[in-house]
């Protein structure tokens, strides 16, 4: 199968330059339109949005509906027992809004909850599996706080939710990667016997082609449907969901169902050669450590040193270990830690860190620096983008492939592992605390054009690889005006503050043995790795007057338009 996308991807190149944002389209993966454009993980999502457009839905209304139905349609990654961000910027909006709808840790939780063994590593699974890997979900108060303030208010709850319903009906098609993301969790659906009613086919992996239906999760989106967060967070699916929890072995309440709130937040901010970045805030690492990392590069003439180079991947990996060390130091739920934003996300910091940068050789590991003293006072993605400029990105996550494995008895969803997100001893920025958010990486992005017009909107799964795999693509695009498909097509590479460089296969030869003579450790992963993400994007051309959104094979992704 590799050979042969890879055969694909060889002739889908072979046809020329592309110029502006144009016709590069492995299978079908993009789409251009005057009128809208959603880019997800699931093709049939992408369809519910661009339908919710055509029906006179706003950018919200097609980006809530996508949502909900990337729940059904690849809830192996998201759904009502997850959480996440989104990011919002009407064409009538002086500023951008962001939705923090993060799970938080239940009330009863403790900063030593897991146990660990004599060199700090945890002993056992409760983190990642079972109810105490639990946490409070956030993913349908989230949702409906953004389509109730911010849709068009054409189309009532029922029918933005009505796709999603559907498809859990009749039944979601078995994929390629589907059924290979159910073999590989097979024993973690076998542990849990409500999942493997759904996800087995009577004790045994669905095939490729099969249908899974799930009639339970159904009724769950048809109570939120009619009767709002309320159905969820309080009543039977509450009292469910606890029961279910516990029964697992974890700590969640009714209280923490009840008294679970939305954060709303000013978003992550800064420039990029001209183009304004606004990302997400903590509890998501995500935006500002895009923004530090765009902040870096930008010392550099990357457009001189090459597309894909050694030269340029070497710049990147020493700005990626730099980020990382700062993300361990300082990130944390700015509700419980205060965290130096302004000074990691300066300029002046950045040209500090840039100046570490030495061209003929890497840095062993890196160090958390000192930004204080500039200091003022398994996730899936989605993007929408309309004629009018109207933007939302949503990255939203069960964390773990198929969560924490626990499915509750009737409403046939999936919860979350996220409490495995936070740090498990006392005394760290992340450590567990009643009613905090895990750090994460999720990075819904927008950009705006030189103008201030709406220019992108972006983002990927993928855990910590996230926030590179963005700023990757943002420079591609910014620097080498590389078309969006075509930039999302490229292969990535991700660095931690120490270890190896990782790269995906598709990098020449040339650039990887240069890395290895300047003393990079450089680990070759696959071609088309799911490791380096799934990310999801639409751009605006305005000399073209189209809409172009990108989608990533990576994944099932696939961008619709019209």
């Amino acid at each position: 199968m590799k050979k042969l996308v890879s055969l694909f991807v060889v002739i889908a190149l072979a046809g020329g330059a592309v110029s502006a944002q144009g016709p590069l389209n492995l299978y079908g993966r993009g789409a251009s339109g005057t009128r809208g454009v959603v880019a997800a993980a699931k093709p049939e999502a992408s369809q519910v949005g661009v339908e919710i457009l055509r029906k006179g839905g706003n950018a919200v209304d097609a980006a809530i509906a996508t949502a909900f139905a990337l729940g059904v349609l690849e809830p192996n990654a998201s759904g009502l027992g997850g959480g996440g961000f989104l990011i919002i910027k009407m064409a009538d909006m002086r500023e951008a809004v962001v939705v923090d709808f993060r799970e938080r840790a239940p009330g009863a939780s403790t900063a030593d909850m897991y146990q660990l063994d004599a060199s700090g590593r945890q002993v056992g699974k409760k983190s990642f599996e079972g109810g105490l890997s639990v946490g409070v979900p956030g993913e349908v108060k989230g949702l409906l706080y953004a389509l109730e303030n911010y849709g068009s208010k054409k189309l009532d709850r029922m029918q933005i939710l009505e796709p999603a319903i559907s498809w859990a009906t009749k039944g979601v098609p078995v994929t390629v990667n589907l059924a290979s993301i159910i073999k590989d969790n097979f024993q973690k659906l076998m542990e849990f016997e409500e999942g493997a009613k759904i996800y087995l086919d009577e004790g045994l992996p669905y095939e490729i082609g099969d249908t899974i239906k799930n009639p339970g999760l159904a009724r769950a989106l048809a109570l939120i449907a009619a009767g709002g967060e309320d159905a969820f967070y309080k009543g039977p699916m509450a009292e469910a969901m606890v029961a279910e929890v516990k029964k697992r072995g974890g700590i969640l309440s009714l209280e923490d169902l009840a008294t679970y709130e939305v954060k709303i937040r000013k978003p992550a901010e800064g420039t990029y050669r001209g183009y304004k970045i606004l990302s997400v805030p903590p509890a998501s690492s995500g935006g500002t450590h895009l923004v530090q990392m765009l902040n870096i590069m930008e010392n550099f003439d990357v457009a001189k040193s090459g597309r894909m180079t050694a030269a340029t991947a070497h710049l990147w990996a020493e700005t990626m270990k730099m980020a990382f060390a700062d993300r361990g130091k300082f990130m944390a739920d700015t509700d419980f830690v205060k965290v130096p934003l302004a000074g990691l996300a300066s300029k002046a910091y950045a040209k500090d860190l840039a100046a570490k940068i030495d061209p003929a050789k890497p840095m062993a590991s890196a160090t958390a620096g000192d930004p204080s003293k500039y200091e003022s006072g398994s996730t899936t993605h989605l993007s929408v983008m309309d004629k009018d400029g109207n933007m939302v990105a949503i990255t939203k996550s069960i964390n773990y492939f198929f969560g924490s494995g626990v499915v509750v008895p009737g409403y046939g969803f999936i919860m979350n592992n996220h409490m495995d997100d936070f740090v498990f001893r006392p005394g760290t920025a992340n450590s567990i605390e009643p009613g905090k958010r895990p750090l994460s990486s999720m990075s819904p992005t927008l950009v705006l054009d030189p103008r201030g017009r709406s220019f992108m909107t972006i983002g990927s799964p993928g855990a910590t690889r996230i926030f590179p795999a963005v700023a990757q693509i943002i420079s591609d695009v910014v620097d080498f005006g590389t078309p969006i498909q075509e930039a999302i097509l490229a292969p990535r590479l991700f660095q931690m503050a120490s270890g190896a460089l990782n790269m995906e296969g598709r990098y020449s030869i040339n650039t990887y043995e240069a890395l290895k003579k300047l003393g990079h450790t450089v680990t070759v992963r696959g071609d088309w790795d799911a490791y380096f993400g799934g990310v999801h994007a639409v751009v605006y051309d305005y000399d073209k007057g189209l809409l172009f959104g990108g989608a990533d094979p990576r994944r099932d992704g696939q961008a619709f338009a019209y």
